[in-house]
């Protein structure tokens, strides 16, 4: 039987019921863990004492900031959707939510089997692509899933006993992993450093003036509209250079 069939065919295979059998345990299992987490967090809140109030303020703040990275991986989904089927998008997405990484590690593999993504795709390439991404991101699974446990130890020891310096560890720990995230676009001097510049710029007026008027809701927002406002203007700049 040969694997090398039209575009028709490998999109049979890549919505067939059996892919959707195959992926809803997985994204069931997803749903379950989150639920386990927020549960979790819910509890841990009210052990520290936090109030109804600031744990309801604290997870509508993250409701609200999940917002513009969901609308992100909203439009590469379709990208995927189109080229590797539903079901396998829909699994990708839920699990990972790196489009970036799913979008390169399918084109990488479509190439080496003599297609891409968006043309001479087949029953082969996508399979290839499915592997490959799989793959590709066992990594990631290893080191959380055996180092995780001792980074408390870790930040422990980095602060020495001295409780007063963990939250600065830890803000300092933040600040570098954003910057790390931000760092290449702020230096390629094209419509993306504009982004960059112009959403940290938006962030820091709302935060001004959610201060200034004490508008607990406007902070909440704060970095869903610094989002929208960088992906506005690196849009403008595309349209105006004709991208």
């Amino acid at each position: 039987m040969s694997f090398i069939m039209s575009v028709e065919d490998y999109l049979s295979i890549a919505n067939n019921s059996i892919m959707w059998l195959a992926v809803i345990p997985m994204v069931v299992l997803v749903f379950i863990q989150a639920f386990l987490f927020a549960r979790r967090a819910l509890k841990t809140g009210r052990e520290l004492g936090l109030s109804d109030k600031q744990l309801k303020a604290a997870f509508r703040s993250g409701a609200i900031s999940s917002v513009g990275p969901s609308f992100a991986i909203l439009v590469g989904m379709i990208v995927l959707l189109a080229a590797m089927g539903a079901p396998y998008a829909w699994l990708r997405l839920s699990i990972i939510g790196s489009i970036s990484y799913e979008l390169m590690a399918a084109e990488f593999a479509a190439q080496a089997m003599g297609a891409s993504l968006s043309k001479g795709m087949n029953a082969m390439a996508f399979a290839n692509a499915i592997f490959v991404a799989g793959i590709g991101c066992t990594g990631w699974l290893i080191i959380t899933g055996l180092f995780t446990p001792q980074l408390e130890k870790l930040r422990l020891k980095l602060a020495g006993g001295r409780a007063e310096l963990l939250p600065i560890i830890t803000v300092t720990a933040s600040v570098g992993a954003f910057s790390k995230l931000v760092g290449d676009y702020a230096i390629r001097l094209d419509e993306t450093t504009a982004a960059t510049i112009f959403g940290g710029i938006t962030m820091g007026t709302v935060l001004t003036i959610a201060e200034k008027k004490n508008l607990q809701w406007l902070r909440e927002w704060s970095l869903a509209i610094s989002m929208f406002a960088g992906m506005l203007v690196a849009m403008l700049l595309r349209a105006a250079r004709g991208g």
